[in-house]
């Protein structure tokens, strides 16, 4: 994810061109591309934040990385 301010009224080809130019990537690449806008993430290194298929799910379903509440506390082998 690269840091900064995104017009998302650009639509797929301006938000394709944004990745060619800003992260020197294919669009079409594989990658999963991610543009939010006021979700809590990780500190950028390089303008660039890399994050594990955890911290991926969290910020869709309401939950702030970096207090995140464990629902089962104990798991038991039946």
């Amino acid at each position: 994810m690269v840091v900064g301010i995104t017009d998302m009224r650009n639509g797929f080809n301006g938000l394709g061109a944004k990745i060619q130019t800003t992260l020197k990537d294919d669009p079409m690449s594989g990658h999963v591309l991610i543009f939010c806008g006021r979700f809590a993430r990780p500190s950028a290194r390089d303008g660039k934040v890399f994050l594990t298929p955890a911290l991926l799910t969290m910020p869709p379903e309401g939950i702030d990385w970096r207090q995140p509440k464990r629902l089962v506390t104990k798991l038991t082998m039946l």
